[in-house]
């Protein structure tokens, strides 16, 4: 038996042609990409995580490629129920001998963290393994304004850069600033947001994020925008934070690194930190509701299972949340919501603007974070715009108040 066949049964017989090293093939009817496997190795991988953490550490490290589409490839794959069942592990180990049923260590790009989850040392770690790569390799993927959130698109053709603005001013307007207003900008990255709305809205913003590197490009951003006197980049835990109060918050792109046990410390602190009448907007990555949500006692979960390619490469200890949770829990804490809108659509043309990007600049994008790392980005933006196209993800932006009394400082019909 080829590898093509094995590797065909492990895929369930999607509809995707199979390139092997040892010269095997398998062509299946409709097939319109080819996987091509490099190495023993693949199979290996894959025997050991029999889901999208072996095929993701298999394309990491180069022992898999796809020639092809990558989006109808990743699309094909969504939808294959993955097989490792005891006679396809029974030939592999015929064929390979009993050794490929033994794990390789996994390619270095994988995070593996220790200690309690969502402790501060565990989210220190957990952020460093995310953004602390380079912040030239994130200029590559993320373009001139270092924005790693979904963009806001009049209609696909505007522009990431623009679609990024159109992103701030939509929160700016939101949150209602005015000059004088003290922002206070949760997980700002490289300080887009803080910028925009000093720039555009004269108010004061603090900044804070746990990245190393992100302190010092916004810093250094905000140095050149000469806005230094009115914007503080601080390397500091939101947890941290006790000099409020501030007239709004944003947090934009860093809820999904909180956690469900930590919802309720998470809203409390920014309740506190906000002076009554003041505006939250928390956008955030979310996930459609399922049959577990409508249970009366909502189970402590993690959506982004730990023995996934994302959790183990993208975000580690991300958790994602059903928009009704989000809802519930601010509410909870004091925090009134009064609007809520979903950008999924604009995610998808987000992160295929990401992609192109480092398709455009790979030679550079792989010198400056290693080719692992440029994999990973590659895989893991493909397979998150397929994810939010088709409603499998989502992200909204859910703003709220500090109500105290019944008094939200909410005109009728807010201009938004």
């Amino acid at each position: 038996m080829g590898i093509a066949e094995l590797v065909h049964r492990a895929l369930n017989e999607a509809p995707i042609a199979i390139e092997a090293y040892d010269g095997s093939a398998v062509s299946p009817p409709g097939a319109v990409v080819t996987l091509q496997v490099r190495s023993p190795d693949a199979l290996r991988r894959f025997a050991t995580a029999p889901n999208d953490l072996g095929l993701g550490r298999a394309y990491v490290a180069g022992d898999i490629e796809v020639e092809g589409d990558l989006y109808v490839a990743l699309t094909t794959l969504a939808h294959t129920d993955l097989r490792a069942d005891r006679s396809l592990l029974v030939d592999l180990a015929r064929e390979l001998g009993v050794e490929a049923l033994r794990p390789l260590p996994p390619p270095p790009e994988e995070a593996r963290l220790h200690g309690a989850r969502h402790s501060r040392e565990r989210d220190a770690a957990a952020i460093s393994h995310h953004y602390d790569v380079s912040n030239d390799f994130y200029r590559i993927m993320l373009g001139p304004s270092m924005t790693y959130s979904c963009a806001l698109w009049d209609d696909p053709d505007v522009g990431l850069d623009a679609a990024q603005a159109a992103k701030h001013e939509l929160i700016c307007q939101k949150l209602a600033l005015k000059p004088g207003m003290r922002l206070l900008d949760v997980g700002c990255g490289w300080g887009s947001m803080a910028l925009h709305a000093a720039e555009h809205h004269g108010v004061e913003v603090v900044g804070v994020t746990i990245s190393s590197q992100q302190v010092e490009a916004a810093s250094e951003r905000v140095k050149d925008a000469g806005l230094a006197g009115q914007v503080d980049i601080r390397f500091q835990d939101y947890r941290d934070v006790d000099d409020g109060p501030f007239d709004a918050i944003s947090s934009v792109g860093m809820f999904e690194h909180v956690g469900r046990k930590r919802l309720a410390e998470y809203f409390g602190h920014l309740h506190d930190l906000l002076r009554p009448e003041g505006r939250l907007l928390n956008h955030g990555i979310c996930r459609p509701p399922t049959a577990r949500d409508a249970r009366p006692v909502p189970l402590p979960e993690a959506p982004w299972h730990r023995r996934t390619f994302v959790n183990r490469y993208v975000f580690p200890d991300g958790e994602l949340h059903e928009l009704g949770t989000v809802v519930s829990a601010m509410q909870q804490q004091g925090l009134e919501v009064r609007h809520s809108e979903t950008l999924r659509e604009h995610y998808g043309l987000t992160l295929r603007a990401w992609v192109a990007n480092l398709e455009a600049q790979w030679d550079e994008a792989v010198r400056l974070g290693g080719l692992g790392r440029a994999r990973v980005w590659r895989l893991a933006n493909a397979a998150f715009a397929v994810g939010f196209e088709e409603g499998r993800t989502q992200v909204h932006q859910v703003l709220a108040s500090r109500s105290d009394d019944g008094r939200s400082g909410f005109s009728l019909r807010p201009a938004y």
